[in-house]
């Protein structure tokens, strides 16, 4: 057996020498062949070039001879149209196109220029003058490029004379390129191309399925392998599109280019068929008397087999691999990381691997895994057909644990009492890859919620904000058309409910921008909880008296100071109780019930604000704090507000930190719970409250520069500072504003109004302008700013230009004239030299 063994390889080894001898005799000579194929293209190609060129140097010995009898360059024109008419006669119509350069002017046989298509078109700029002026005299010709009138490729032939200020050459169409040798010496399936030095495809004869494009790819491709010497050798070869290869054979020409014959190794390889047929029946007869030989070699390939059956199931993800036998009660490693292999045998007892397992894994753990991956419970699972069984835990590699997945895989493919013990690390970045993607799956699913939320918003606001504007321009237009007094005064009545209605809309949305931003500030002070509460109810007693409705007040309070933001707790409750008048109907109730739940130095306060009125559906509930969310439903009275109410609410009750809480029912009505701390003043008898008359400011005798563009704004804050006694100089721009205060007398001005947005100068560039002038009382002039522009960032924006209160329109002229007069008090006591500021910016709207 070993004899025929022995025969059988020296027959094949025979077979095979024969064959490689001749193969490489075959491509040796199809080497050569394709080598001369290649010159015999190069040379034809030299030899249409030598024509070109020797026209060119007759030309331009032509035209020297016309400067050398006095032409000037200029004068050339006439003569080289004529030698264009003989480069014509002689090559035909449309091989080349003949142009002549003299300076900046140029002359084409077609008569149509580059500055036709492209009038910034510089010759001088083009490579081809370029290369021309370098080799004076000599004739140059460029690569492959597009011409600019025709839009097809050529490349040009250029000679310069004259000191390079005239350049006589040839546009040579590539289309027009033939080479006579094609149809003889190319067999079929047989390739020519012809490259310039830049790899550009000047001509090609392929039969392959490429357009220009392709081919030009594919040439690239040939010649970056041929720059690095891969197709020199005789067995060289590349894979053509459809898998077969080719010998590729070339040569290089003086002026850089490249002429290349690519040929199928089926055509350089012909003869080599019917020896390899014969060759390969002798083959198989043999091949059919060693196939008797092949059980001998059983014993290896199964346990290849085995081998190759565990790859498949497993692949290569895990680090380690084990082949466990539950009858025999063994271990077989098929991989395994390296400070294992070093400990553990190839082959060995089931108890010896999971005393390995034992010594890596995190303490605690191995108690439960012994008992899930012993041999008992793996028979089980290989009863009960379980494929796939496992868990986590985490692995010491090193002197670090990391997390590692292990797997009991069975299959068909396996020995009934056969199972793959599995280990993979589990790809952390993978894990966090996953939770960056569902963390932007919630934030785009929660932007997509909150923009819905903004345009039902938006939509909803639309009308809320424009039936009060209808009221103020319906009740307008009316008041126009009536004298009567009292009428007048109704409908002026109604307009102002209607304006503050309107400046109630505006704000909500201003609160929570500034909340948005967590630029709302508790302005904590001394207060009796008691009377902010009365103060509070005094509007909604009127209320319900005039809706016929039931107000039902108890507050169970002991006397006490504390220390809290009362303009802030009056929000509040005017948010909850407006609420609960608004959704209940006449005849209805609504209920406060303020009781004190806790005392020491911090007391809670429990304030219970319940209603008889429509409800809210459970749906609705968990979207009430939210802004811009109002519940729409048929009722008899469509609601107006902005949805920011009860988010504004939360808000400060969070600030507060207190608690509030919601119960609804449709039908029945609402109960709002609310729970406030406060700190308890101390000294309650030396914090009694003092009935202290309220200060009153007077701005008689005061002089105040106005800065305002609104000429009917201007009109009234005119108008209601001069009743309060003020002297009101007008500037109707920031320019205007900053040029009235330089030349004013030195504190002449007790305080600056100034609008923000005016045109020349915005109210901001005015006040910094003011405060840098070089007079005394510039930095101390208290500049207000009075505008429409009332959110956070304007207000930070006012105070960083150097003003020291900002006030909101429409204009609560008793907030204004209170700003003022707290700004300018004392200021007629003050001298010039000792004046000083004292305030800091207020940012009350």
């Amino acid at each position: 057996m070993r004899l025929s063994l022995l025969a059988f390889g020296v027959l094949v080894c025979l077979a095979l020498f024969g064959v490689l001898i001749i193969r490489r005799s075959l491509l040796i000579n199809g080497q050569e062949t394709g080598a001369a194929l290649a010159r015999s293209y190069a040379e034809e190609a030299r030899s249409n070039l030598t024509v070109y060129q020797t026209l060119l140097s007759y030309g331009t010995a032509f035209l020297q001879d016309r400067l050398d009898e006095g032409y000037t360059a200029e004068d050339l024109f006439e003569p080289a149209d004529m030698y264009f008419e003989r480069v014509t006669s002689v090559l035909g119509e449309g091989v080349v196109s003949p142009f002549l350069l003299v300076g900046d002017e140029m002359l084409t046989a077609s008569g149509r220029l580059p500055t036709d298509i492209d009038p910034d078109y510089d010759a001088r700029q083009r490579d081809w003058y370029r290369m021309a002026v370098a080799e004076e005299g000599k004739v140059v010709v460029t690569g492959l490029y597009t011409d600019i009138v025709t839009e097809e490729p050529v490349i040009s032939v250029v000679q310069s004379f004259d000191n390079g200020n005239v350049v006589l050459g040839f546009d040579v169409f590539t289309e027009n390129f033939h080479f006579q040798a094609d149809p003889l010496t190319l067999a079929h399936a047989d390739s020519f191309f012809l490259c310039d030095a830049t790899g550009k495809v000047l001509y090609s004869r392929t039969g392959l399925p490429l357009d220009s494009e392709g081919i030009q790819k594919y040439c690239s491709c040939l010649l970056e392998k041929i720059y690095a010497g891969e197709l020199d050798e005789y067995c060289d070869f590349i894979k053509d599109l459809d898998g077969d290869r080719r010998g590729v054979y070339y040569t290089r020409m003086e002026n850089g280019w490249y002429s290349i014959v690519t040929i199928p190794y089926r055509n350089l390889l012909g003869n080599l068929r019917p020896f390899g047929s014969v060759l390969a029946m002798i083959l198989g007869v043999s091949l059919l008397v060693l196939a008797v030989t092949v059980w001998r070699e059983k014993k290896y390939h199964d346990r290849i087999d085995r081998t190759d059956e565990t790859v498949r199931v497993l692949g290569n993800s895990y680090y380690a691999l084990y082949r466990i036998d539950c009858a025999q009660g063994t271990y077989e490693m098929i991989k395994s990381p390296s400070p294992v292999q070093e400990t553990l045998p190839a082959t060995g007892n089931y108890a010896a691997l999971m005393k390995i397992v034992e010594e890596v894994m995190e303490p605690g753990a191995y108690a439960e895994f012994s008992k899930s991956f012993s041999l008992e419970n793996i028979r089980r699972l290989v009863q009960a057909h379980t494929q796939d069984f496992g868990g986590d835990f985490q692995r010491k590699f090193g002197e670090e644990y990391h997390w590692v997945n292990v797997r009991i895989l069975f299959d068909e493919i396996l020995s009934p009492e056969e199972v793959v013990l599995c280990f993979r690390e589990i790809g952390q970045e993978k894990q966090r890859q996953m939770e960056e993607r569902r963390i932007l799956e919630d934030a785009l699913e929660l932007a997509h919620r909150n923009e819905s939320v903004k345009q039902s918003f938006f939509s909803s606001m639309s009308h809320d904000m424009r039936t009060p504007l209808n009221a103020i321009v319906g009740l307008s237009e009316l008041a126009s058309r009536y004298d009567d007094a009292d009428r007048l005064k109704e409908y002026l009545r109604k307009i102002n409910s209607a304006s503050r209605q309107l400046l109630n809309l505006i704000n909500d949305i201003l609160d929570m921008s500034r909340m948005e931003q967590g630029k709302v500030m508790l302005n904590n002070h001394e207060f009796d909880l008691r009377a902010c509460l009365e103060e509070c109810l005094e509007a909604f007693r009127f209320q319900a008296h005039t809706q016929k409705k039931t107000l039902d007040v108890k507050l169970d309070l002991e006397p006490a100071r504390l220390l809290g933001d009362p303009a802030r707790i009056n929000q509040i409750l005017n948010n909850l109780l407006s609420n609960a008048f608004k959704f209940t109907p006449e005849g209805g109730s609504i209920r406060l019930h303020v009781t004190q739940i806790d005392k020491g130095d911090y007391a809670k306060y429990k304030i219970v604000v319940a209603d008889t009125g429509i409800g809210m559906s459970a749906d609705f509930l968990p979207h009430l704090f939210e802004p811009y969310s109002r519940e729409m439903r048929f009722s008899a009275k469509q609601s107006i507000g902005t949805g920011l109410g009860m988010s504004i609410t939360k808000n400060l009750v969070s600030q507060m930190n207190g608690e509030l809480q919601v119960e609804s029912e449709q039908g029945k009505g609402t109960t709002f719970t609310l729970v406030l701390p406060f700190a308890v003043i101390a000294d309650q008898k030396a914090a009694a409250p003092v009935a202290a008359a309220p200060e009153v400011y007077r701005l008689e005798g005061r002089r105040i520069l106005l800065a305002e563009d609104n000429e009917v704004n201007m009109e009234i804050t005119t108008e209601l500072l001069q009743l309060n006694g003020v002297e009101v100089t007008q500037a109707w721009s920031g320019r205007e504003a900053v040029a009235a205060f330089e030349k004013s007398e030195l504190f002449q001005f007790d305080a600056i109004l100034m609008d923000m947005q005016m045109p020349e100068m915005d109210g901001c560039e005015a006040a910094r302008q003011i405060r840098a002038l070089p007079r005394p009382d510039a930095p101390l002039v208290p500049i207000i700013a009075v505008t429409a522009n009332a959110f956070a960032e304007d207000i930070a924006a006012t105070s960083a230009a150097g003003m020291n209160a900002h006030v909101s329109k429409p204009i609560d002229f008793g907030h204004l004239c209170r700003t003022l007069g707290r700004l300018t008090a004392g200021t007629e006591t003050m001298a010039p030299d000792t004046l000083a500021q004292t305030d800091t910016p207020d940012t009350t709207s």
